[in-house]
């Protein structure tokens, strides 16, 4: 019902009333990829562009090899440039075409960018385009971010960073979406350097164990800094979260999705890695309650609630509670056989059933 609450706003022309709308749903489905960007389609045309780009960027980190949101972003970015160029103020019958036609120009360097077309050679001729025009506008913001995007695509990591940290040193230099792009270029430099190693050399293998305990250290120090800047964006404080997760810091992982989960986008996935981290604990009575709570507020079956009832059934087997376990096992086979290795517990379990 919702949905078609939000899909009937957009097209009465209510952007506001879809976000709205959105927002509840996602409680629902966090993780749930087509609703996340119809929300940000929704966000981007009630105007809270940043708002919308922040939800493409949690997406883009989750599917790096998307082209399809990569392109949603490019499109964010047109989208500003329209906006801050005066466009909106020409269709509101302010401003006038003179304002506008001065910057013909980027606009239409930007739709070149957003067609997906930045070969090197035209990356480079964008590149040189915006750095003679830096020289005449040196307080373009715009000019900066577009040319870090640029030098960071060419893998010129350095440089990228150069552009950014002087956006950064600006009076606009407070923006959360700088900070994703910089710690974002940073972390493609861990990972572009990585990529140019040989795991299978046993000298390189160890620097390449070494690059990715720098990247992670990087990650977990740059994420607690914006948490320091930030105290009450939960949504921070997941993502911290879910980096002492993977660093197997589970007392500090733990701490983060106990303030998380009163993120209602957040909840459902803080209390499936509470879970997870109880279980790691030993502390299985524990776990079992936060699934559990998470799946009585999980209403639709979606891969999120396989992944809890799949958490659930491991923890089951882990405290000898074997008829229980399978049971959410079983409620995953009759949708999804396919779904990780259910198949395989639910027909062993019946094989030894029939012995």
């Amino acid at each position: 019902a919702h949905r078609v609450l939000a899909e009937a706003a957009l097209a009465a022309g209510l952007p506001r009333t879809a976000v709205f709308e959105y927002e509840i749903l996602r409680k629902h489905s966090p993780k749930d990829v087509g609703l996340a960007r119809a929300y940000a389609e929704a966000l981007t045309a009630a105007g809270d562009i940043d708002k919308a780009e922040a939800v493409y960027v949690e997406l883009q980190q989750a599917h790096p090899d998307d082209p399809e949101i990569a392109a949603a972003l490019k499109d964010l970015a047109a989208k500003r440039t329209l906006v801050e160029g005066g466009y909106d103020a020409l269709a509101d019958g302010q401003g006038s075409y003179r304002d506008i036609l001065k910057d013909k120009e980027e606009a239409v360097a930007l739709e070149q960018e957003k067609r997906e077309v930045k070969t090197d050679d035209v990356a480079q001729r964008l590149i040189q385009e915006y750095e003679a025009r830096l020289v005449r506008e040196p307080r373009n913001l715009r000019l900066l971010r577009s040319l870090a995007e640029l030098y960071a695509q060419k893998k010129e990591f350095d440089r990228a960073l150069e552009y950014a940290e002087r956006i950064r040193a600006s009076e606009a230099g407070a923006d959360p979406s700088l900070e994703r792009l910089i710690a974002d270029i940073r972390l493609r430099k861990f990972d572009h350097a990585i990529a140019q190693l040989d795991p299978n050399d046993p000298a390189q293998a160890e620097q390449i164990a070494k690059l990715q305990a720098e990247k992670q250290a990087y990650q977990i120090e740059e994420c607690k800094s914006r948490v320091e800047r930030y105290p009450t964006d939960l949504s921070i404080r997941f993502e911290m979260g879910e980096l002492y997760f993977k660093a197997n810091r589970i007392t500090e992982a733990i701490a983060e999705f106990q303030k998380a989960q009163a993120n209602p986008h957040k909840r459902l996935a803080a209390l499936n890695y509470l879970g997870q981290c109880f279980a790691k604990r030993g502390m299985y009575d524990s776990a079992v309650r936060m699934f559990q709570t998470a799946l009585k507020e999980k209403l639709v079956f979606d891969d999120e609630k396989k992944d809890l009832l799949y958490q659930l059934g491991c923890v089951l087997e882990k405290m000898g509670k074997t008829q229980e376990a399978i049971e959410q096992f079983k409620l995953i086979y009759e949708n999804d056989i396919g779904y990780r290795d259910v198949a395989a517990k639910v027909d062993a379990y019946y094989s030894q059933q029939q012995q």
